[in-house]
């Protein structure tokens, strides 16, 4: 066990104590700068669309970064088991930065969905591994308020991104905006990269299972990209033969069949099915990404085709929504009772607002009742997942935080691809070419995806029924973390 780990184990000091303040610092540093690609990202990308023709698969720029994300994950959570978060962290790094370029070069659409998908497996890379340094080097009082300041970390980007982004969409392209982004990730990682040399490993892994668990993670990552590239194509051609229609259908098929077969390991024992305790807050976290990141991936597409509104100010309703996130990441940072039954509040709560929402897109409410709406929506998953983080370090064993950290991950970012995924096949159907900016088309993606929110209440009142007391006995596999 590293120098740090020990240290953090036994280790009373805050976050902003001179102990670990720098590291505190070189973190968020991270997550401002993923946030504010986030926010660049997905203001300009109406643009790229129109640009590059590339409507009808608007949504696979965003469901291939999260693709790409899932084996980025599997890998540095085997990976910081065994060598620690630098390597993951190094790694991540250069992919992300790779991404970036390439789809700031990329003279088609289907460049750019590839450009998002290798920034995907850096990003999926860096995340395991900012998760492992916070689990080994703040102690469990100290982790709710850390989580709560990455949420916070989204609010400069959150204001600035979206307005930054449309001006330099407006006046020098959209290629701008993602090759603008690569010297500020750079500057990020340099900050915090210092701060962990004393990071090492927990314990020597054996290598066959971290073999396996690679292996499943290629396998989900193409299972999931091979059904919803499918799914695209058979929406986006037209008149199909039969032929056609049959070996596009055989192919969600075999994705789909799979990605649930490779799944289940990955994954505490009982997630797909909502067993109690961790494995259900485990699943929370990936329903109700399902809802809320199938929403905000069409958002700006629906405000600029259906109001013509500016790439800037449409951005501007989901700067409302990272507001709303950090407020509810502050509140749960200072709950009194026990944290688990914030899955289930977040998890009505925005099931409110995102009925609500559909409500007023379906009346062409102004748009400052769109962005209070989205921003109690992003109220809601900022209590929601940022509790779901404490609540899986805080009942995982030292030498599973990296599995079971990859394991949330692996939940957030397959919710994010059902959600993209599905909303952009729902839109590539239903969306007429001559009409882009329909409106029921919008409303349509919204109450599909606003069934989900039901599924993330039941799901989190199974997660509410968890041990309070910590983490488990350690296990060599990612199943019976936690007893069902």
């Amino acid at each position: 066990m590293s120098k740090t780990a020990k240290r953090a184990g036994t280790t009373t000091a805050g976050a902003m104590s001179p102990e670990l303040r720098p590291l505190t610092i070189g973190i968020l540093a991270i997550i401002t700068c993923a946030a504010f690609e986030a926010m660049a990202v997905i203001t300009a990308m109406p643009s790229v669309a129109k640009e590059l023709s590339g409507e009808s698969s608007y949504g696979l720029a965003f469901s291939m970064y999260l693709t790409a994300s899932l084996l980025g994950t599997v890998v540095a959570g085997s990976w910081c088991d065994r060598k620690g978060p630098r390597p993951a962290l190094a790694v991540g790094l250069g992919l992300m930065i790779l991404g970036l370029l390439l789809a700031g070069a990329a003279p088609d659409f289907w460049l750019v969905t590839v450009g998002r998908a290798v920034s995907g497996l850096g990003g999926g890379s860096m995340i395991v591994a900012v998760y492992v340094v916070i689990g080994r080097s703040f102690p469990l009082k100290a982790q709710p308020v850390v989580f709560g300041w990455l949420a916070a970390a989204w609010v400069l980007p959150a204001l600035i991104g979206p307005v930054v982004a449309g001006f330099v969409t407006q006046n020098f392209g959209w290629r701008w905006v993602f090759l603008g982004v690569v010297p500020v990730v750079i500057a990020a990682v340099v900050i915090v990269w210092p701060k962990t040399r004393e990071l090492g490993p927990m314990e020597a892994a054996e290598a066959g299972p971290a073999k396996g668990r690679v292996l499943r993670g290629v396998a989900l990552a193409g299972g999931v990209f091979a059904a919803q590239w499918a799914v695209v194509r058979l929406a986006d051609t037209q008149d199909p033969d039969a032929a056609t229609v049959t070996g596009l259908v055989i192919l969600i098929v075999a994705g789909v069949v799979v990605a649930l077969l490779v799944l289940p390991p990955l994954l505490p024992r009982g997630a797909l099915v909502l067993a109690r305790g961790l494995p259900s807050i485990i699943a929370t976290r990936g329903i109700v990404n399902v809802a809320f990141f199938g929403t905000e991936a069409f958002i700006p597409l629906m405000l600029v085709s259906s109001r013509d509104i500016d790439p800037g100010t449409a951005g501007l309703t989901l700067s409302a929504g990272a507001l709303g996130w950090s407020a509810g990441s502050f509140v749960q940072a200072r709950v009194t009772f026990k944290r688990q039954w914030l899955l289930v509040a977040g998890s009505s709560i925005l099931s409110l607002s995102l009925g609500g929402f559909a409500l007023a897109t379906a009346t062409e409410a102004p748009l400052w009742v769109l962005a209070v709406v989205w921003g109690v929506s992003g109220f809601a998953m900022g209590m929601t997942l940022s509790s779901t983080s404490v609540l899986v370090l805080k009942l995982s064993a030292p030498t599973e935080q990296g599995r079971n950290s990859a394991a949330l991950q692996i939940s957030d970012q397959l919710g994010g691809v059902a959600g993209t995924a599905g909303a952009g096949a729902l839109f590539a159907l239903l969306h007429d070419p001559a009409n882009p900016g329909h409106v029921p088309t919008f409303v349509a993606i919204w109450l599909a995806l606003w069934v989900f929110t039901a599924a993330g209440i039941v799901s989190g009142l199974r997660g509410a029924r968890s041990s309070d007391d910590g983490p488990g006995l350690p296990s060599k596999s990612m199943e019976g973390t936690v007893p069902a």
